[in-house]
C-alpha cells in the first residue's frame, strides 16, 4: 500500500484493523468516484487538493478514479449524487462535512442515503472523553455520529475518524487528515492491476504539428491512455506525451511506435523522460 509521511500531529486512533487488499481479476476494472462536499470549494474561499491526492493513491492500488462531482451543503443534492455515483462504481469516496459545525451534514445525508438511522458511535464517544475529559458538549458529539452498520475509518492524525458503509467511504475534508484516513481505505478495497505512465517529450513543435501522428497512434490502441500536455518558458515550448496502461510490455511497444511516428512526421527532437 503506498504510505502518506508522519504529519507529527496527535494520533486519535480507532480499533478498527485494516484488511489486506484483494486484488481483482486481470481484466476486471475497478473503479471509483469522489464526491467533495463544502460550499466553500463552489465559492473559492477554499481551494480542493483532496482530490489529486486520492486520484495519486488509487493509482497505486489498481483503482481507476473515473468521476468527481463537487456539491454544496445542501442535504438533497448530497443525498441525490451519493445515490448516483455508488449505483454506478464499485467505490465512492466523499470529503468534507464531517466536522462539529451545523453546516456538517455529510453523516446525516449517508445515512438518508442508506435509509438507515444515525447513532452515536461508543468508540468515538470514548476517545472524545479521553481526550476531552467529560466535556462532550452537543457540537463535539455531531462528530461522533456514523450510520447504524457502518463502520470506522482510522484516524491516524487529529480528531476523530470516519467511516465506512456499503461501497462508500466517508472522510474529513481537511487534507492532511484525509490523507491519514486514506491509509485505512486502500486495505478494504479489491484493488486492480496499477496503471503505468511513461513520457514522450517533444520539444520545438506545438501540438498542431504533432496532432497527426498522435491521433494515430491512440487510433491503433483504443485501449490506452494517450494525453497532450503542453509547456512554455525558459524559452522552450512543445508537448509531454503521456501514456497509460496497466500493461508495462505492451506499454513499452506503443512508446517506441509513438516516437516512431513523431519522427517520419518530420518532428525529430522527441525523447522519453522520467517525470517523477
Amino acid at each position: 500500500m503506498p504510505k502518506i509521511k508522519d504529519l507529527g500531529l496527535v494520533a486519535m486512533p480507532t480499533t478498527t484493523a485494516p484488511a489486506k487488499t484483494a486484488v481483482a481479476p486481470a481484466d476486471d476494472r475497478v473503479t471509483c468516484a469522489v464526491l467533495i462536499i463544502g460550499d466553500e470549494i463552489l465559492s473559492g474561499r477554499t481551494q480542493d487538493t483532496n482530490l489529486r491526492d486520492i486520484a495519486r493513491y488509487l493509482g497505486v492500488i489498481g483503482v481507476d478514479l473515473v468521476e468527481a462531482r463537487t456539491v454544496p451543503d445542501v442535504m438533497k443534492e448530497i443525498v441525490d449524487a451519493l445515490n448516483a455515483l455508488r449505483r454506478r462504481y464499485d467505490y465512492v469516496i466523499t470529503t468534507g462535512g464531517i466536522g462539529p459545525t451545523h453546516d456538517d451534514i455529510t453523516a446525516d445525508a449517508v445515512a438518508k442515503a442508506f435509509k438507515v438511522k444515525l447513532h452515536e458511535h461508543p468508540e468515538i464517544i470514548a476517545m472524545m472523553a479521553s481526550r476531552w475529559g467529560g466535556e462532550l458538549n452537543a457540537a463535539r458529539r455531531r462528530m461522533a455520529r456514523v450510520p447504524v452498520g457502518g463502520e470506522l475509518v482510522k484516524n491516524p492524525v487529529q480528531g476523530p475518524p470516519g467511516f465506512t458503509i456499503g461501497n462508500v467511504f466517508t472522510l474529513a475534508g481537511v487534507p492532511q487528515i484525509m490523507r491519514g484516513m486514506l491509509e485505512d481505505v486502500g486495505p478494504r478495497m479489491r484493488g486492480g492491476r496499477p496503471t503505468v505512465s511513461r513520457t514522450v517529450r517533444v520539444e520545438g513543435s506545438g501540438e498542431g504539428v504533432i496532432a497527426a501522428p498522435l491521433e494515430a497512434v491512440a487510433k491503433a490502441h483504443p485501449d490506452m491512455s494517450l494525453g497532450s500536455y503542453p509547456f512554455f518558458g525558459d524559452g522552450k515550448y512543445g508537448s509531454n506525451l503521456v501514456l497509460r496502461s496497466r500493461d508495462p510490455a505492451q506499454l513499452g511497444g506503443v512508446v517506441q511506435e509513438l516516437i516512431a511516428a513523431l519522427k517520419g512526421a518530420g518532428i525529430d527532437n522527441v525523447r522519453e523522460v522520467d517525470v517523477a
